[in-house]
């Protein structure tokens, strides 16, 4: 017989759910601290206009990574967003040691191309578990990456 979670959730669905979204927790806290690090040190022509978009950016992620910390909550798991747990992350370790414009652009649109690909990957694999609040989530999350990423293509035109 298979357990559920309190929210009715089947106890299989759970812990798939839980594991998937806790990455995407870990990765997703990652781009947020990436687009931080990116926030502080571009330089450049568009320097005000980079800055306050990434500190947008930066707005946004935050309100995910709450929204799917308090999900893996919901069905049964524990949110991890420890150092040592966003030290799993699946994305490319951002690099210091860049400030102009264009290679700010260039390292986060691979990183928001990564996890938006993940994020896109897990929302058919948790709706398949049954979990569409989940999947749900994750959609809405999607749109924002996918949002993000416009953005950041539109200021490397002609780059």
């Amino acid at each position: 017989m298979t357990m559920s979670v309190k929210n009715g959730t089947e106890a299989n669905a759970a812990n798939a759910t839980i594991e998937a979204l806790g990455a995407i927790l870990a990765d997703s806290i990652d781009l947020a601290l990436a687009t931080k690090q990116a926030h502080w040190n571009i330089k450049g022509p568009r320097f005000i206009a980079l800055h306050e978009m990434l500190d947008g950016f930066r707005t946004e992620l935050d309100r995910h990574v709450d929204e799917i910390a308090e999900r893996i909550l919901q069905v049964g798991g524990t949110a991890l967003g420890t150092v040592s747990a966003v030290a799993k992350t699946r994305l490319a370790s951002y690099p210091t040691d860049i400030q102009n414009e264009h290679a700010h652009l260039t390292a986060l649109t691979e990183r928001y191309s990564a996890l938006a690909r993940t994020v896109r990957n897990e929302i058919a694999q948790i709706a398949a578990t049954g979990d569409a609040n989940s999947a749900d989530i994750l959609t809405g999350y999607s749109r924002a990456l996918e949002n993000s990423l416009w953005l950041l293509r539109a200021h490397q035109h002609g780059e």
